[in-house]
C-alpha cells in the first residue's frame, strides 16, 4: 500500500525533527544517498570512522545506507546494512541508555524499520510483523516505540479493527467514542500544533468533508510541552493553545473534534504528522498513511 519512496520520505521527516548540530558526515551521507551514490557515501563513512571511530553520530550517518538501499529497491543490501547498524548500536548500548544520545535512537530505529520493510518487500510479511512485535516489546518505554508501532501499522494495520482512541481530554467540542460511530466512515487526521504540513492539509480534509457530509472527521493531537514560539508551558495552557490553533487553521473542517492524548499517538504509531487513517463502517481500518496526502490520493479511500 505504501511505496518505498514514501517510506524514505518518512525517514527523512523523522530525522529532520532530531535536534541540529549533528556531525557533518550525516549530511554528507544523506546527500550521497539521495543521488544513489553509495560509493561516495561509503567513502565519507570510512573517513569519519577513521577519524573518530564508531560513535552514535557516525551510526546515524551509517543508518542512511540502509535507507538508501531500501529506497532503491536493493533489499538484500538494505537488510545487511541495517543489521550492521543495529549490531553496532547494541554494542554502544552496553555502556549507555538508548535515549542518552539523540543520534542513537535515530540509528537504531532506522535499522529496525529498514529490516522490517525489507522483509515485507520480499514477501515475508509474517516475518516482518514478528520482528517488529519483538522489537516493540524490547524497546517499550523508549523514544523509538511510536516509530516502531508506525512501521507495524504500515505493514499490517489495513484490514484490521481500528485501535482504541482516547477521547477523555479534548479541545473544542467533545469527541464521540469510536465504538459509537459504527455505520459511518471515520477519517482520523492526526496533527500537531507546530506542524506546517498539517496546516497545509486542512483544505483537503475540509473539501472531503464538504463533499461527503456523512464522513466523520476526528483530529487527534497531543501536547509537546510548549506553545507559541517554543515557550514551555503547563499542559493546561498548551491545551488552550492547541484550541487556538484548531480555531485558526482547522475551523474549515466542519464538525472535526480534537481528542488530546499522547496514548493515541503511541497506539496509532504517529511519529509522523500528519498521519491519516480511514475507518470503514464496520470499524475496520482501510487506509493508514503517515505523511501528507493530496485530495486525489485520499479521495478513493473516502469514496469507496
Amino acid at each position: 500500500m505504501h511505496s518505498i519512496r514514501t517510506l524514505l520520505a518518512l525517514l527523512v521527516a523523522a530525522t529532520a525533527l532530531v535536534p541540529a548540530q549533528r556531525p557533518p558526515v550525516i549530511r554528507e551521507v544523506r546527500a550521497a544517498v539521495a543521488v544513489k551514490d553509495f560509493a561516495r557515501a561509503r567513502q565519507a563513512l570510512e573517513a569519519a570512522k577513521k577519524a573518530g571511530g564508531v560513535t552514535a553520530g557516525w551510526l546515524e550517518a551509517q543508518s542512511w545506507m540502509g535507507r538508501g538501499y531500501l529506497a532503491d529497491g536493493q533489499f538484500d543490501q538494505a537488510e545487511q546494512s541495517a543489521e550492521e547498524t543495529r549490531r553496532l548500536a547494541l554494542a554502544l548500548l552496553k555502556t549507555r541508555k538508548l535515549d542518552d544520545d539523540g543520534s542513537l535512537p535515530v540509528a537504531l530505529g532506522a535499522s529496525i524499520e529498514v529490516q522490517a520493510q525489507a522483509l515485507n518487500e520480499r514477501g515475508q510479511k509474517a516475518e516482518a510483523v514478528a520482528f517488529l512485535l519483538e522489537e516493540i516489546a524490547r524497546w517499550k518505554g523508549t523514544s523509538i516505540i511510536t516509530r516502531l508501532q508506525k512501521n507495524l501499522h504500515l505493514i499490517s494495520l489495513a484490514g484490521k479493527p481500528a485501535p482504541a482512541l482516547a477521547v477523555k481530554e479534548y479541545a473544542g467540542a467533545q469527541p464521540p467514542a469510536l465504538a459509537s460511530l459504527k455505520g459511518r466512515k471515520v477519517l482520523l487526521f492526526f496533527w500537531a500544533h507546530w506542524c506546517g504540513d498539517c496546516k497545509a492539509m486542512a483544505g483537503t480534509v475540509a473539501r472531503l468533508k464538504k463533499e461527503f457530509p456523512e464522513l466523520v472527521v476526528m483530529g487527534p493531537t497531543q501536547p509537546y510541552g510548549y506553545a507559541a514560539g517554543g515557550v514551555e508551558v503547563p499542559r493546561a495552557e498548551e491545551v488552550k493553545y492547541i484550541d487556538q490553533v484548531r480555531q485558526k487553521y482547522y475551523a474549515g473542517i466542519e464538525g472535526m473534534t480534537v481528542p488530546v492524548s499522547e496514548e493515541n499517538f503511541r497506539e496509532w504509531g504517529v511519529s509522523t504528522t500528519p498521519t491519516l487513517a480511514l475507518i470503514d463502517k464496520t470499524g475496520v481500518v482501510r487506509l493508514y498513511h503517515p505523511g501528507r496526502m493530496t485530495y486525489e490520493e485520499l479521495l478513493p479511500a473516502v469514496r469507496d
